[in-house]
């Protein structure tokens, strides 16, 4: 089941990948002369762009080296550019076709359709390197969102409960130690009564976590109850169990369906990722079966990377359910795909008695940059009250 899911997914991304790639290159390449050394370059440079991050990515599991770095990272940085000169080239021939039946575009840009794309091109190249650059210097920026909630249910002495979750953080070669440094001193700058982390720790590839000793820091959070967790789709790509094993050798719980006592006056729970079924054809548990013979007049808390079936918790009497996984898009305008897809993309929204709160997200997958919505560490003010 394993490896019928990984050729189906590599096979969608791979003919997708390479479409795009295809429709961004034949637009530039017809503006550059024929015969020309431009077109030359222009062919060189895009193949390198445009297949870095693949190779960086296969190089990587053989060692990990300034050469598969590099790679990586120029090939992250390509996935950014890589949408805003899709977005830009269909726009233009939007525009192109449209006025071939129209007629609506002036004569000095119709008399030279390749001078106008010339300059259309380069103003585009600008915009997105300007873009691009902001976008790397905003998603290194977290920030603290605070979130202040009233449960009616009896929460122990003195009434109250300060939890802070951080999702999709992506450890590996682009989120590494300083990163993860900055995050860890954030959350225990919250002071933090428990610590949720909501799937996606880990990047595809747990090797550069190991080689760069990145559950070291992890044991540096801070929290009176303790570091809890739940697998998210990425630990499934890359390989849950080692991912899990790693997690739970540097002093995080991981929740995988199931649920936990909190000194006697709170119930958590931490649901398997959806991929458990695409990557190990086993069916996770409703959140009905998790929570079956619990004390539903204790709060109960779930912990469930994507967030899905806001609905099935809201029934199942789930006082607060943190998700993650949508970034929020990540990059401008991929939000508004998300609001299609996702009942609740992000921030928070109540459901009959039910808080639900979906994070942007703390780091990146892919391109190291965040256009439309910084990242965070969310901190929940949580009082109880009968």
């Amino acid at each position: 089941m394993k490896i019928v899911s990984y050729i189906i997914f590599f096979t969608v991304f791979f003919s997708i990948y390479g479409l795009v790639n295809y429709y961004i290159f034949i637009r530039g390449w017809h503006l550059l002369p024929r015969g020309s050394s431009a077109r030359t370059l222009y062919m060189v440079l895009f193949i390198v762009a445009a297949s870095s991050f693949i190779v960086g990515r296969v190089f990587e599991k053989v060692s990990i080296c300034p050469f598969s770095s590099v790679c990586i990272w120029i090939g992250s940085f390509w996935f950014a550019f890589m949408l805003y000169f899709f977005i830009a080239a269909l726009f233009v021939d939007i525009i192109r076709i449209s006025n071939h039946y129209i007629g609506y575009l002036p004569d000095f840009i119709t008399s030279s359709y390749t001078r106008a794309g010339q300059i259309i091109a380069l103003v585009v190249i600008a915009a997105s390197t300007i873009t691009v650059a902001a976008g790397y210097f905003n998603a290194r920026d977290v920030r603290v969102t605070e979130l202040d909630l009233s449960i009616p249910k009896q929460g122990g002495n003195p009434g109250e409960l300060n939890i802070t979750a951080v999702s999709d953080i992506h450890l590996g070669i682009i989120i590494s130690n300083s990163r993860l440094e900055q995050l860890v001193n954030m959350i225990n700058g919250t002071n933090p009564d428990i610590v949720l982390l909501v799937g996606d720790i880990v990047d595809e590839d747990l090797a550069p976590v190991i080689e760069n000793n990145l559950g070291e820091t992890l044991c540096e959070i801070r929290s009176r109850y303790g570091t809890y967790a739940v697998t998210g789709n990425h630990e499934y790509i890359g390989g849950v169990e080692p991912a899990v094993a790693y997690m739970r050798d540097h002093g995080i719980t991981v929740l995988r369906d199931q649920v936990v006592n909190i000194e006697d006056y709170l119930y958590l729970v931490g649901r398997e990722d959806r991929s458990l079924n695409t990557y190990s054809g086993k069916r996770r548990k409703s959140i009905s079966e998790i929570i079956e013979g619990i004390d539903k007049s204790m709060p109960i808390i779930v912990m469930d990377h994507q967030p899905f079936g806001l609905a099935d918790a809201a029934a199942a009497g789930i006082d607060l359910q943190l998700s993650g996984h949508t970034h929020n898009g990540q990059l401008w305008p991929l939000n508004y795909v998300i609001d299609l897809i996702y009942e609740l993309g992000s921030g928070y929204r109540k459901i009959g008695n039910t808080h639900f709160y979906v994070s942007k997200g703390s780091g990146t997958w892919g391109p190291p940059v965040r256009v439309g919505n910084r990242p965070e560490i969310v901190r929940i003010h949580i009082n109880f009250s009968r």
